[in-house]
């Protein structure tokens, strides 16, 4: 039997710059170079002040767990073997959000300190996961 493959993001050219970089093993945000505004899901456009002018930036990785829920069951056949899945929302130390995998979910809480990773699905895409920090 041929295993399920796994469903991967499919990059358009507004996302596109943050999974060559997250290819690469870094993670990026969008910055409003108007008003500052922060976005951690590329855009068009800044939701804010809606000004076309925004760049992108490096993100540190680092972050705080929002909120997380342990998942039972699998969204897709291909991560059944991922169970049971610990999906939380991260505050990164920017200030933007992002959702994502946590890898080591024993000991997860809400305020606990996280770092990105990334795991390589492809051979030009990686995808950013999250892994608790003692303490």
């Amino acid at each position: 039997m041929i295993p399920t493959p796994r469903p991967l993001p499919q990059p358009t050219p507004t996302t596109l710059p943050f999974w060559q970089a997250a290819a690469r093993g870094e993670l990026l945000f969008q910055r409003c170079a108007d008003c500052g505004h922060r976005h951690s899901i590329p855009r068009l456009f800044c939701t804010a002040c809606l000004s076309e002018r925004l760049e992108w930036l490096r993100a540190s990785g680092l972050g705080r767990i929002y909120t997380y829920t342990i998942n039972a069951r699998a969204s897709h056949p291909a991560l059944k073997d991922r169970l049971p899945m610990a999906v939380a929302v991260i505050t990164l130390d920017e200030g933007t959000r992002l959702m994502g995998e946590v890898v080591n979910p024993a000991g997860i809480a809400i305020g606990a300190r996280v770092r990105v990773v990334f795991e390589p699905v492809a051979q030009d895409m990686a995808l950013p996961r999250f892994e608790l920090l003692p303490g």
